[in-house]
């Protein structure tokens, strides 16, 4: 189990977070920041040059799933990690591996007033050896503010148990956090778990057309980026069928008869992904009617929107990207094609 403290700079989460090991029962501390400070000295800085915060870095975000799964399976027990995560779509991806790996988090969030926040930062020493560090690192606080507002406004509040720490000590608040965590009051996050591959796989996914014919692309919860409507073939079933039921469990959308295929795609592995065959399939056209039945974004979907070839561009990885606009193509042509990597072969 994780017990992950979410909130602001200045909200208590380290503090807090070293009171509560000692009040859970074979619990160990584990702070992500110290993944961060070492990838400072890993990367080229040319890398880093244009990296603002550590967590944009897709490799933190993997090492921190990987390392926590790693300190779980040696120490056992529950690890309690103080790290503010303001992006929803990076809590999915951190919060989505972990649950691959059968790993439970609870999310606890820290919730002071503004004020508090503000006096907080004002009153807080941090030292540093470069002038004016003070300074720069009371800005930094600052400037996290209104991100740590807008994700109050827009979804922390409702994925996150929350405890007003403004009036509570840190051995206060673990206290609360404790208590929340055995009665089951802060419960494991509804996250999908989609068990990472241990080898090649076949996976199929499902074009779907609006009446202006732009294409359904979706954001799944459980992994970055954005991707066509679909999944992974389960052991024994027909790939169009597993895209057919990947389509009705992602989108509500059920569709009567057989998609026709379009592209089959091989993708190399790229470590750490194993690759294998990704076939595409079109679903056909939905009238307003079955486009108004599209499910809201729920454990499985963060969002959903029709987009048109060139949008799409703007939003799917480049192999991704390839392998959609070959698609369409077939789908004009009337003839499905072979490629590898995006590329076609002929």
């Amino acid at each position: 189990m994780i017990v992950w403290i979410n909130g602001a700079f200045g909200a208590g989460k380290t503090t807090t977070a070293r009171e509560l090991i000692e009040l859970i029962p074979n619990s160990a501390l584990f702070d992500p920041e110290v993944i961060g400070g070492a990838l400072t000295h890993l990367l080229p800085a040319k890398h880093l040059a244009d990296i603002g915060d550590f967590q944009d870095l897709p490799i933190w975000r993997r090492l921190v799933i990987d390392t926590a799964a790693a300190m779980l399976s040696e120490l056992g027990g529950a690890l309690v990690v103080p790290m503010t995560l303001l992006r929803q779509e990076y809590r999915d991806e951190i919060f989505g591996g972990l649950a691959a790996r059968r790993i439970p988090v609870r999310h606890i969030l820290l919730a002071p007033a503004e004020t508090i926040l503000r006096e907080r930062i004002a009153g807080r020493e941090v030292p540093s050896d470069l002038p004016d560090g003070d300074m720069r690192v009371r800005q930094w606080a600052y400037d996290h503010i209104e991100p740590y507002r807008a994700a109050l406004g827009a979804w922390l509040t409702g994925d996150a148990y929350p405890v007003d720490t403004g009036a509570l000590t840190p051995h206060e608040t673990a206290v609360r956090i404790a208590e929340a965590v055995r009665s089951g009051s802060a419960s494991v996050c509804d996250i999908v778990q989609t068990p990472e591959p241990t080898a090649e796989t076949v996976a199929a996914g499902v074009l779907l057309f609006d009446e202006q014919d732009r294409v359904l692309l979706v954001d799944p919860t459980y992994k970055a980026g954005w991707e066509f409507p679909g999944g992974v073939v389960e052991p024994g079933e027909a790939p169009a069928r597993a895209g057919i039921r990947e389509v009705a469990e992602e989108t509500g959308i059920t569709l009567d008869e057989v998609p026709r295929l379009l592209v089959v795609d091989w993708e190399p592995p790229t470590p750490p992904g194993y690759g294998g065959l990704r076939l595409l399939f079109d679903g056909g056209r939905l009238d307003s009617t079955e486009a108004g039945r599209l499910l809201l974004p729920g454990p499985e979907l963060r969002d959903w929107r029709f987009v048109t070839e060139t949008e799409a561009g703007d939003l799917l990885p480049p192999v991704r990207y390839e392998r959609l606009r070959w698609a369409l193509r077939a789908r004009e042509r009337g003839a499905a094609l072979y490629s590898e990597a995006g590329v076609p072969v002929d």
